[in-house]
């Protein structure tokens, strides 16, 4: 099919990235955004990874652009609370790459180091190989390159905390209208499907008939095209995911120098987990759970208790659909955003999964006319990213040891992989490859965040029982005496990016720059 006439169904942050980038890099197409005027968007999106840059730099976006519009903070790295066990403590994941240079075995210095003193934290692990922890530690941060801190980059290794209701709008207003996308404010009031092209037209409210050569499905979970009208089935993840659930809310600041950090906090708590995300003016704060444990009502006391705070504050209620359907490209009809599929808001992936997919929409784009092998080369792309970030977010739970409470208990016992267990190998499968790595190759790839996680829950590639039988050497002190330089070196280069980091600006002060 030959596409120049694309139609957007829905708005909200999905919605809005779709048109600016669909018109950024198709300036020629005709771009169209219908979007309800009674419908809100679920808003939870407030935090991001880095690989928004990627997509900033495609449209040509500068970090101030929209910042002092959306509530925008700056983010480090996002920080793990008692997920291994009731009260084992944080851990961190930094955005960025581990620092290995000087290392002899790579990642596993820092594995000697741990089990050869043994009372080190796991929290040691990030201080030790991430130069920018340095600066998540003193909340503070570089906006430029020209500074001491190896590999850490301001370009690449910052995202962002920000309102994304307020992103949508800043995109619509200051970037997609200004570059001509079309926006009708208009309810979806009848959908016309033909069996060979998908959806022939819609009908809005005022019984006008709008046709496209694609329309793009941004309408969040209730999906309206590629659901409703076309019945494409839907995967769900719920036999390795157990979240459904959430409460949302926003907590003004008591304390804003030092509760506006650089990180996004998750805290494990009886049912779930609850985000903290710093914004500028206030915390974006949700508890996510599973209503099969607790119900609605009673969750929403736990994470009252939690956060310290009553019916003073507003909380909204939102019901997830966890999984992703079949196929996200059917026929003349795209899904992009929370109507293709969901993970849970742990590691911040509704927006990354938003702009990933873009990016992929983009490429098969490029050729004007769109084939089924396009379609199918899409699919197959978005589908293998999708869940392998899902078997990702699946690794915080699968590590898990607490067994407090039968949401837990559960939560440990369950089975998260059939690949595992039917020995079926797959370069895709994040369970696979790493529990590979681990058990059989005693190490972890530097890239990506699992070394971090997996850390955080003492899951350790390399122990001491595995290096005396590779090795026929039993003697803990011959070991210590081998690897005591590597460790003092790991130890000097932590307490000199300590040092470089105390000459950055603190982070509040950037951001009243920025925002004033």
């Amino acid at each position: 099919m030959l596409v120049n006439d694309i139609k957007i169904i829905g708005g909200g942050s999905a919605g809005w990235m779709t048109a600016a980038t669909l018109i950024s890099q198709f300036p020629d197409k005709k771009i169209t955004l219908v979007e309800s005027p009674n419908i809100s968007t679920v808003g939870v999106g407030e935090s991001t990874l880095g690989h928004i840059n990627t997509w900033l730099a495609l449209l040509g976006i500068e970090d101030e652009d929209f910042m002092p519009h959306c509530d925008a903070s700056y983010k480090l790295s996002i920080g793990f609370e008692n997920f291994y066990r009731k009260d084992s403590g944080q851990f961190h994941y930094p955005f960025g790459s581990p620092y290995t240079q000087e290392n002899i075995a790579d990642l596993n210095d820092w594995y000697f180091k741990k089990f050869l003193y043994p009372d080190t934290p796991v929290s040691d692990y990030a201080e030790c190989l991430f130069p920018q922890m340095a600066l998540v530690n003193k909340n503070r941060i570089f906006k430029n390159d020209n500074q001491d801190l190896p590999l850490f980059s301001f370009k690449r290794d910052v995202a962002y905390h920000m309102d994304a209701t307020k992103f949508g709008l800043w995109l619509k207003d200051h970037y997609c209208i200004p570059r001509g996308v079309s926006h009708v404010k208009s309810e979806v009031k009848f959908t016309k499907v033909n069996n060979d092209v998908g959806i022939e037209y819609i009908v809005l409210d005022n019984d006008k008939k709008i046709k496209a050569d694609l329309f793009v499905d941004c309408t969040g979970f209730s999906a309206i095209l590629i659901d409703k009208a076309l019945n494409e089935p839907f995967e769900s993840f719920k036999d390795v995911l157990p979240n459904n659930s959430a409460w949302a809310t926003r907590i003004p600041y008591k304390n804003k120098k030092k509760e506006l950090v650089s990180y996004t906090n998750c805290t494990a708590i009886d049912n779930g987990w609850v985000w903290n995300v710093p914004l500028w003016s206030r915390i974006g704060s949700g508890y996510v759970y599973s209503d099969r444990y607790v119900s609605d009502d009673d969750a929403l006391l736990q994470f009252q208790k939690h956060i310290k705070k009553g019916d003073e504050l507003e909380y909204k209620k939102i019901k997830m659909r966890i999984g992703i359907h079949k196929n996200t490209w059917v026929k003349n009809v795209c899904a992009i955003g929370l109507s293709a599929g969901f993970i849970e808001p742990l590691e911040s992936n509704g927006l990354y999964s938003v702009h990933e997919f873009l990016f992929k929409l983009v490429r098969t784009l490029q050729r004007e006319h769109v084939s089924q092998w396009d379609k199918d080369v899409y699919n197959s792309a978005t589908k293998t990213e999708f869940l392998s970030f899902m078997e990702f977010v699946a690794f915080h739970f699968a590590l898990s040891h607490r067994d407090d409470t039968e949401y837990w208990r559960d939560v440990m016992n369950r089975q998260y992989s059939k690949n595992l267990v039917e020995h079926i190998p797959s370069w895709a499968s994040g369970f696979v490859t790493n529990t590979f790595d681990k058990m059989r190759g005693y190490s972890f790839y530097n890239s990506g965040g699992i070394h971090c996680i997996a850390t955080g829950m003492h899951w350790f590639p390399t122990d001491f029982p595995s290096i005396k039988s590779l090795n026929y050497e039993a003697d803990i002190d011959y070991w210590k005496s081998k690897w005591q330089l590597p460790i003092n070196n790991m130890n000097e280069r932590k307490n000199k990016w300590s040092q470089i980091s105390k000459k950055a600006p603190k982070l509040l002060d950037v951001l009243k720059t920025i925002h004033s």
